[in-house]
C-alpha cells in the first residue's frame, strides 16, 4: 500500500524529566519522553520524524511528516506522510493524515480527516 521510508533518524531527545513551556520547532527527528505545553512543529514536514513515547504528554498542536504516538496529545495533529498510533496513544483533537496505522487500544477523541490531495490509505494493524 505505502512504503515506509526511513528518511529521518532521531536527532534530538526531550527527556522524561523535562518540561517545556512554549512552541517547539525542530528539523529531522525528535523523540519526546517529557511534557511540552505548546505547539510541536517540524520546520520541514516532509522530511521529519516525531516520536511521542508512552511517558510523553503534549498540550498543543503537533505537525510533522511521520509521527509515531504512544503517549498523550491534547490538540490537533497534522501528519504530512504517516501517523502511527501505538496501543497507548491518546489523542484529544482532530487528526489530519495522509496515511494512518492504528493499533488496538489507541484512542482518538476527535475527527480523523484524510488529506484530500491523494487516495486514502488506511492500514489495519491486525491485517499484517
Amino acid at each position: 500500500m505505502f512504503s515506509r521510508k526511513n528518511k529521518s533518524t532521531i536527532d534530538s531527545l526531550i527527556g522524561v524529566a523535562t518540561t517545556i513551556e512554549g512552541n517547539l520547532h525542530f528539523k529531522g527527528g525528535l523523540r519526546i519522553d517529557g511534557y511540552v505545553k505548546g505547539n510541536v512543529i517540524a520546520d520541514a514536514e516532509e522530511a521529519s520524524m516525531l516520536v511521542i513515547s508512552e511517558q510523553a504528554k503534549i498540550d498543543g498542536e503537533v505537525r510533522a511528516g511521520h509521527i509515531v504516538v504512544n503517549g498523550e496529545i491534547n490538540g490537533p495533529v497534522f501528519s504530512a506522510e504517516l501517523i502511527e498510533l501505538q496501543p497507548k496513544a491518546r489523542i484529544s483533537g482532530d487528526v489530519h493524515y495522509k496515511a494512518l496505522e492504528m493499533m488496538s487500544g489507541a484512542l482518538v477523541a476527535g475527527k480523523l480527516a484524510h488529506d484530500q490531495l491523494s487516495e486514502p490509505v488506511l492500514k489495519l494493524a491486525s491485517s499484517q
